[in-house]
Order: C-alpha cells, then structure tokens, then sequence
C-alpha cells in the first residue's frame, strides 16, 4: 500500500514500521508493569540499561486497575508513602501533591534542557515489544534530537536501522525511515494532524509533550519518596485528561495535545511521575489507550531526563532535503 505521509492517517501509517505495534489487528493486553512501590521500573530506562531490548518475552496480563487508573477513588490505592495510608492526598498539608505535578513542565522550562532517554511497550501476538530511543532536549526551544531503534525480531535489515528523530514545535522529522525514503532526504509529519498526536507514532514521546500532559492531572496520590539513579525523587501516582491538559497547556503543545485528545480512546491517560527536589521530572510512564479495529491497543510510554542544563544543538533540515514523494507502508 501507498500513503502520503501528511495525511491524517497516512501519517500513523508512515512511521508505522517505527512503532510497528500501531498497526496490528485485534485487541492486545500489555503489562503495565507498576506496583505500589514502582519496582517495575527496574527494567525501564534510567535503571536498567536503556539500550536493552524487552522483546521477545511472553505478553502478560493487564493489571492497570489501580483506582487512579480506573478513574477510582485515590485514597484507596496502594502506596508506599509517609502517611497512614502509604498515600498522601492532593488536598493534604504542604504542596499539594496535584499542584507539584502540574508544575512539572515549568520547572523543564527553568532548566533548559536536558538528556532523555525514552522506551515504548506494548504486547503484539503474544510477544511483549519495546522500542527505545536516547538523545536530548532543549526544552526552552521545544525542540530535540532523539534516536530511536526497533527491536531486531520486529524488522528487516532496513527498518531495523535506529531512525533520527528531530522533534521541534508543530512537527516530527525522521531519517532512515526505510520504506522507500533515500537515505539522504528526511520525512517531515505535522504532529497535529495526527490521530494521537505523536504521543505514540513516532515510536518516542516528546519529553516536553510528555510534562505538558501532566498540566491536566486531576486525581494524584503521593507514594513517598524513592531513590533514583543515585538522587531522592518524590513518586506521584494518578491520571490527566487529554482534553484539559489541551486546554492548559502551553500554546505550543496545544494542537498536539487537542489532537491526541479527539484520536484516542480513552481521555484519561494513567501515569506514574517522579520528581526531583526542584520540581523536575526525572521519570515519567504514561499509558495510553487507542482504538484498533474492534479493540483497543494500550502503549506504556516511558521518559527519563538527566544531565540538565546540557548543551543541545538541533539544526531542522532545509526544505530541499525533506522527502515529498510516497511512502510505502
């Protein structure tokens, strides 16, 4: 088949042999892999290797069903945290544990950049499927560089070759997008036109969409403090409404996240954040859920920031290296 890549959904399809989960058929289940204590992080990036492949494994059951997931009352979830419950409410004394969330993509703005390294998972045919990306980000631009790489079982020789990707306000570029793009030329997507927004097609979250995101978080539970990469990060549990996270957002990230928030299937998005002293994100998992033929397909995204305040040079391709022909999907 032959798509255009800037259209709606020909633009899902053209990056879909990055995040090749997007196109399969049938409903899939995905572990979202997150106790109350976050042990499961131990095999995402940031504390495990975050070039190590996830593929190749069994999928296993869903067990989102945490009551911040399920839209729940939050005071009943499991926590690990100061208070009598292992939780702390985000109507409780000091910060408010909604607010510090919130808050999150001001404190990325005040430091500038940083590196990112980022996974994306979800179950297809029973075989459990992770892509995962590394590189930085100026958050003060809202642009970044990031180099994305498919799992060997999932590609040929061609598509297997790690994709560039240049995230910058309004749009995606990729290089050695395979699929009958010369390797010279990059392909160019209007992330609003996406159904998802580029939350999941480009095979990477961008990390400044993924703070922005959280500006929409409604219920949020505190789960105490976790040690982090060597530092004291704060553990918030809850979800974000797509829609209103549009609406509060920074302009920007506005028509990305108004995109994402008519494509999905679901508005609430379930996420885990971690935060440093500073208000900083250092880690973030979202789960997303998006319709797919008579089911639906749920995707963990997950991005870890470090070294902030990095230098950052990303330099968008002049016009006459974009790719305007077809892409083969």
């Amino acid at each position: 088949m032959v798509v255009r890549q800037h259209g709606r959904s020909g633009g899902v399809v053209a990056v879909a042999a990055v995040l090749a989960v997007v196109t399969v058929t049938g409903g899939c289940s995905v572990n979202e892999g997150v106790g109350s204590d976050g042990s499961s992080a131990d095999r995402d990036p940031g504390l495990a290797n975050a070039q190590g492949h996830l593929g190749g494994g069994q999928a296993q059951p869903d067990r989102s069903g945490t009551p911040a997931e399920r839209g729940g009352p939050s005071a009943s979830a499991p926590g690990d945290g100061d208070g009598p419950s292992g939780a702390v409410s985000d109507r409780g004394p000091g910060i408010a544990a909604a607010d510090a969330v919130r808050s999150a993509a001001d404190a990325l703005l005040a430091a500038r950049s940083a590196r990112a390294r980022t996974s994306m998972e979800t179950a297809t045919g029973g075989t459990r499927v992770t892509l995962h990306g590394e590189g930085r980000y100026d958050f003060a631009r809202g642009m970044g560089r990031l180099t994305v790489t498919l799992p060997e079982d999932l590609a040929g020789a061609e598509e297997h070759r790690p994709v560039v990707e240049l995230l910058a306000p309004g749009a995606l570029y990729m290089k050695n997008r395979g699929a009958g793009v010369p390797a010279d030329k990059w392909v160019r997507i209007d992330t609003s036109t996406l159904a998802d927004g580029n939350l999941v097609t480009g095979g990477a979250t961008d990390p400044l969409t993924a703070a922005e995101l959280l500006r929409g978080a409604g219920e949020v539970i505190y789960l105490g403090e976790k040690v982090f990469e060597g530092g004291a990060v704060r553990h918030f549990r809850g979800s974000t409404d797509l829609s209103r996270a549009a609406r509060v957002a920074r302009p920007a990230a506005r028509p990305a996240l108004a995109a994402a928030a008519k494509g999905f299937a679901r508005d609430r998005v379930a996420f885990d954040v971690y935060l440093d002293d500073e208000g900083r994100m250092r880690k973030v998992r979202h789960r997303f859920t998006f319709a797919n033929g008579d089911g639906t397909v749920t995707v963990t995204s997950i991005t870890v920031l470090d070294g902030f305040g990095l230098p950052v040079a990303v330099r968008l391709p002049a016009e006459r290296d974009i790719y305007a022909g077809r892409i083969r999907g």
